[in-house]
């Protein structure tokens, strides 16, 4: 686990703080921390997806993937359907034809049509713990943390795409800092799920990163460094509501 977090560690810029994991410690937390888990693995399923539909894919797999996530989006905005049916949805192939126009295009689909993979998978895990434990699933409120980050993207080509992917790492590796902050503080069962989503989300903060190296041809270190900034003032600066990436309550 340890040679997993070190490059996590080495490129975040802070620690989640003791505050956090003691909130998140609270029996009367335990249902708002696996719900927002869950909006969580389909929130970074439907940022990939947005990806590819942006910059990768033609108009058919477009649609494709809106299928794909739909009894998703269905049951967790809407609050339609049976999730155990979630399971036999049919999966998506990463046979998808990239925009000719764009060179980075198959790279992107392979990686991301992974991730969302396995983020719907990660999805459908936090709902067979959440049933085992009788949490019921509801609606709840964003944390302000990816809104946060994403109102620094810049507005002109290739450089938003660029952002966008540097986001998309600090958000996964945040992810697996925290699952790995909280293993030794919940449940083993809980414990045991989360140490095994370690592996998946450091490949994703790194997958994303590569992509913004690749795609920006030149050194990408101020644009992560001041991602970094941002993404530390978020975990560490007092927050309203406690949620799975918010900061101290």
């Amino acid at each position: 686990m340890e040679s997993l977090l070190q490059p996590i560690r080495q490129f975040l810029h802070c620690d989640t703080p003791r505050e956090w994991i003691e909130a998140a410690r609270e029996p009367e937390n335990l249902s708002i921390l696996l719900i927002d888990h869950l909006v969580c693995e389909l929130k970074a399923a439907q940022s990939a997806m947005l990806l590819i539909r942006r910059y990768a894919d033609d108009a058919a797999s477009g649609d494709a993937l809106l299928a794909w996530l739909k009894p998703y989006e269905d049951f967790t905005y809407r609050m339609q359907g049976d999730w155990r049916q979630l399971a036999a949805h049919e999966r998506l192939t990463k046979a998808m034809l990239p925009k000719r126009d764009a060179p980075y295009s198959q790279e992107l689909i392979d990686k991301m049509v992974l991730l969302i993979k396995e983020e719907l998978h990660h999805f459908y895990q936090v709902l067979e713990i959440m049933d085992e434990l009788g949490i019921a699933y509801e609606n709840i409120s964003s944390s302000r943390y990816a809104r946060g980050m994403l109102k620094h993207v810049r507005t002109h080509e290739p450089a938003t795409l660029i952002d966008k992917l540097i986001c998309g790492a600090y958000i996964e590796a945040r992810s697996c800092e925290r699952f790995a902050a909280l293993a030794p503080h919940v449940d083993p069962q809980l414990a045991k799920f989360y140490v095994s989503l370690l592996r998946s989300e450091a490949r994703h903060f790194q997958d994303y990163l590569e992509l913004a190296e690749q795609l920006a041809g030149h050194s990408i270190d101020e644009r992560v460094r001041f991602f970094g900034e941002v993404e530390a003032q978020l975990i560490q600066s007092p927050d309203t509501e406690f949620r799975f990436h918010s900061g101290p309550v």
